[in-house]
């Protein structure tokens, strides 16, 4: 998706989940749950500390293979549940600029679709974060499915 003005700054991923909006929204505001699904492509495991409220504080930890972890933090902009939370996003592949995530909950019958907006994103970056957040959300999908 391209921003006015020709940047290509906003990503946009949309995905069905198998789970009342309610889950979906708790699921990105408890830690535990956070530490088991944001996990894309080759990293192991994530470590995550949650502040869950309007100027709250997180801090994401992703941890590869080899040891080596990537540090994710932010603020949290909005919590509005179970439809809309959104949160700066900082982190070595923003080049350190925050950049802001918004994810909006639609019930839809039994299931929820997610769509995530990523925006201000260093244009050489979106890519890499399309496929982060693709992965991510498709393991939070699997997550809600089975039991913790």
């Amino acid at each position: 998706m391209t921003a006015p003005g020709g940047s290509a700054d906003v990503l946009v991923v949309r995905r069905l989940l198998p789970a009342p909006r309610e889950d979906v929204f708790a699921a990105w505001l408890d830690p535990t749950s956070l530490a088991r699904w944001m996990c894309p492509g080759r990293v192991e495991r994530a470590t995550a500390e949650v502040e869950p409220r309007v100027g709250g504080k997180f801090r994401i930890v992703m941890m590869r293979t080899q040891g080596e972890g990537a540090e994710h933090r932010g603020e949290y902009l909005a919590i509005d549940p179970p439809s809309l939370l959104s949160f700066t996003w900082i982190s070595d592949a923003t080049d350190l600029i925050p950049t802001v995530v918004t994810i909006e909950l639609f019930q839809r019958g039994a299931e929820t679709e997610l769509v995530l907006t990523h925006r201000r994103l260093p244009t050489a970056s979106v890519e890499s974060h399309r496929a982060g957040w693709t992965d991510i959300v498709r393991k939070l999908g699997e997550v809600l499915t089975r039991p913790a």
